[in-house]
């Protein structure tokens, strides 16, 4: 069994959050404003790790509501803002279930 070094072993550690910090920065933030009864944008390209920050501008309450259950926002007064991370690859057809004839989509690769 091959042994390590100290000074490895040291190396590595130190090297750790490095590489872990590297991972975490690829992951970006996207934003989706919900105005005017609409989600803006409508379509939205996102990679898997991302996170969507979902903002209701409108007076009257709103959700995002993912068709598959992937994820849903909750109820979302004026001024509040709800935040969901994409987890893995496909498209993510979302709805407000308040008011559903307000459809947009997500796509993850």
């Amino acid at each position: 069994m091959p042994r390590i070094s100290r000074r490895s072993a040291i190396a590595a550690l130190a090297l750790a959050p490095m590489v872990f910090a590297a991972q975490t920065a690829l992951a970006a933030t996207h934003e989706v404003s919900i105005q005017g009864f609409a989600f803006s944008p409508a379509s939205l390209e996102v990679a898997v790790g991302d996170t969507v920050v979902f903002t209701n501008q409108d007076s009257a309450p709103h959700t995002a509501t993912a068709n598959n259950g992937a994820f849903d926002t909750g109820r979302l007064g004026r001024g509040d803002s709800a935040e969901v991370t994409i987890t893995a690859a496909g498209s993510f057809d979302y709805f407000c279930n308040i008011h559903r004839r307000m459809q947009a989509v997500i796509t993850a690769q």
